[in-house]
């Protein structure tokens, strides 16, 4: 049996919507990242970027478990002495929600050369109004 390897005019790309309301954070990056990746497609080739659009809606109200708002720190590094930053998950979430979200998703997938067009797809509202044209809901 031979094996399939599809074509890149063949690949056929879809746009889901996630509610991110309805999920905690790391259930919902790891959902996410296998959609962008590809792999809930019988066509799935680990060498090909083959997943499809994602866009992630009320990414404000994401189910966050725990004490993790407090105790989660993100670090950021300037480059400069003393040019260390440090903020909290609840700090981030009350001012950029959207990109807690891309960072979650972002570790969650492969670190190989295929991450960064894979994460051009993804697309994250605060809210829940946005101007793309979605072909399936996820629950």
């Amino acid at each position: 049996m031979k094996t399939f390897l599809p074509k890149v005019q063949d690949i056929k790309r879809e746009w889901h919507q996630v509610d991110a309301s309805k999920f905690t954070l790391g259930r919902l990056a790891s959902t996410i990242a296998s959609i962008l990746r590809g792999k809930h497609k019988v066509t799935f080739t680990p060498h090909m970027d083959v997943g499809d659009f994602v866009v992630v809606i009320n990414a404000a109200k994401v189910k966050i478990t725990g004490k993790k708002l407090d105790q989660k720190m993100y670090h950021h590094f300037s480059g400069f002495p003393g040019g260390i930053t440090t903020k909290t998950l609840r700090e981030r979430m009350e001012k950029e929600p959207e990109q807690v979200i891309k960072d979650a998703v972002y570790n969650m997938v492969d670190d190989n050369r295929l991450r960064k067009q894979i994460l051009r797809r993804l697309k994250v509202v605060a809210g829940d109004s946005h101007e793309f044209q979605v072909d399936k809901e996820i629950a």
